[in-house]
């Protein structure tokens, strides 16, 4: 099935289970990738976090819900999933700007987050060339800037030139998310193999890497490649992916883009 068509249905899925606990592993089944990978997947093909999207699919619809209805702010926050009123009502006065009792008397200002749709007739890039590599344990030193999926297109490249005006050609990047399926926070790392003083020391261990080869250095190029990636080889790659962060080797005037395998 076209990689479009699939993350239609499983967007299909996610809105007829807002109500209901959602399951990442019929997620991962529907577009056919470890559930490890479904966070990065989803965030790099929709720019936004899957949690982010869920949360504010469903405080949509508690919106409607509470101008509508005569139900009770505790009841349509079970609904939605939230575990009580408290988190309900700060989740929604951060997407709202008004608290869940002052919702009906807004003339102005409501607002729907709307459903992810995608052209199933997109074009695709069918032709990845790949490698398998291995690498003994590394040990990097480096800085880390905190961001978010809506954010980290922008703030790496310049996270970037900011590190490299201050201590010189840096060697990877690698992005680092906290917890990948409740939040959209994550922290980008800009990584030196040489040790430096005043930057933190980062280990990585002994693995095999798929290495897709990218011929620019250039922010954008990496981010279409990295797209590439999740959108055509993901999804037919029969390989086992391991929880380690992803990394961008920049050395000679390319980018290797390195996802962690277990083989």
């Amino acid at each position: 099935m076209n990689i479009y068509a699939s993350l239609n249905e499983m967007i299909e899925y996610i809105e007829e289970n807002l109500e209901n606990k959602i399951k990442y592993s019929k997620l991962a089944q529907i577009v056919n990738i470890n559930e490890s990978m479904l966070p990065n997947f989803f965030s790099m093909l929709c720019d936004i976090s899957l949690s982010d999207y869920i949360r504010k699919r469903r405080l949509s619809k508690a919106g409607m819900d509470l101008v509508k209805g005569k139900a009770k702010i505790m009841d349509i926050a079970v609904k939605y999933q939230y575990e009580n009123a408290t988190s309900f009502s700060r989740a929604f006065e951060k997407f709202y700007g008004v608290k869940p009792s002052q919702i009906k008397k807004q003339k102005t200002g409501l607002k729907v987050f709307s459903k992810l749709h995608f052209d199933v007739k997109e074009e695709k890039d069918e032709n990845i060339e790949y490698s398998i590599i291995s690498r003994p344990k590394m040990i990097l030193y480096g800085k880390k800037k905190k961001t978010s999926i809506e954010n980290i297109k922008t703030d790496a490249p310049a996270f970037c030139k900011e590190i490299g005006e201050k201590y010189g050609l840096y060697d990877y990047g690698m992005t680092e998310y906290a917890n990948r399926f409740e939040e959209d926070k994550c922290y980008f790392w800009v990584l030196f193999e040489n040790e430096i003083k005043g930057l933190e020391k980062y280990e990585i261990p002994e693995s095999k890497w798929i290495c897709i080869r990218i011929n620019s250095l250039n922010a954008k190029d990496i981010q279409k490649a990295i797209r590439n990636f999740y959108a055509n080889f993901l999804p037919s790659c029969e390989y086992t992916v391991r929880g380690l962060p992803e990394l961008e080797y920049y050395h000679d005037k390319i980018t290797d883009f390195l996802v962690p395998i277990e083989l």
